[in-house]
């Protein structure tokens, strides 16, 4: 059987979108609706951040920006932030640069490639996110040390990243947690490792719970095989297939937002600088 490789497909999706603003926006739309941790992490952007642009000018990290799918929702959300946003990827940042150049012209945003193991700002920002990006790194301390360095005291970290419970599910053929530096993190080690950095945890959640779980194998897993298997030429089957499927996927999206999962394939933490 095929192995049933994550990265690569999204990576396939991102470099036929790149060069079109149309295309991405569409790209990110779908990440969002798709991608049940989306829906947490906006969730909690809104509510933190909405607080911060009632006060004035604020300053975000994005510690690893990825296709920059947060980026935009900040931008469009809030009008005093301006973002600071890193990635190892060079490909990835190329990307975001072209897309955001308007915002980067207007001094909006910018965009550095930079590893967080040796990141080094101090007291910059009032907001941090780190969104599935620890479990790639084997020194996580460091890369959260570094992180809660930047932050200004009383400063926000939000992250998210698989949970403990992740490999549950992993079958043999899956490779999303052969990608991973750990399977995931469980709720008291986050916290700790967190608490080790001088950032209190005030909310940590398990996402990807009863109903989160189940609209990922559905709009996830499922259709990742088939583009593992088949390619682009999944991509008419699917045009079928989800229209079927996303109305029950949304429905159990939504209800994992407020669920409190006893468990769950992920985890989000945030915290507040001490």
């Amino acid at each position: 059987m095929s192995k049933i490789a994550y990265d690569p497909v999204k990576d396939k999706f991102a470099r036929i979108v790149k060069n079109s603003r149309r295309l991405r926006r569409i790209f990110y739309f779908l990440l969002d609706l798709i991608f049940q941790r989306s829906w947490h992490i906006r969730r909690i952007l809104k509510t933190k951040g909405e607080e911060l642009d009632k006060k004035g000018s604020w300053k975000l990290l994005d510690a690893g920006s990825g296709f920059g799918q947060y980026d935009r929702f900040i931008l469009e959300t809030f009008q005093q932030v301006t973002i600071h946003s890193v990635d190892v990827k060079t490909d990835y940042l190329e990307d975001n640069k072209h897309y955001f150049q308007e915002e980067i012209e207007k001094g909006r945003i910018s965009f550095y490639e930079a590893d967080l193991l040796t990141f080094d700002e101090k007291e910059a920002f009032d907001f941090a996110i780190c969104v599935d990006v620890l479990e790639h790194i084997e020194e996580d301390r460091l890369a959260i040390e570094n992180i809660s360095r930047s932050l200004k005291q009383d400063g926000i970290f939000l992250m998210h990243s698989p949970s403990h419970f992740s490999e549950e599910d992993a079958d043999e053929d899956d490779t999303f947690v052969g990608e991973h530096a750990r399977t995931g993190y469980s709720k008291a080690d986050i916290e700790k490792k967190l608490m080790e950095a001088d950032l209190l945890p005030i909310d940590t959640h398990y996402t990807y719970g009863k109903w989160g779980r189940r609209s990922w194998i559905l709009s996830v897993k499922w259709p990742m095989i088939a583009f593992t298997k088949i390619g682009l030429f999944a991509v008419l089957p699917l045009l079928i297939y989800y229209p079927l499927v996303m109305p029950f996927c949304l429905m159990m999206n939504y209800a994992d937002l407020f669920t409190k999962n006893k468990k769950g394939n992920g985890i989000y933490a945030v915290a507040r600088k001490i």
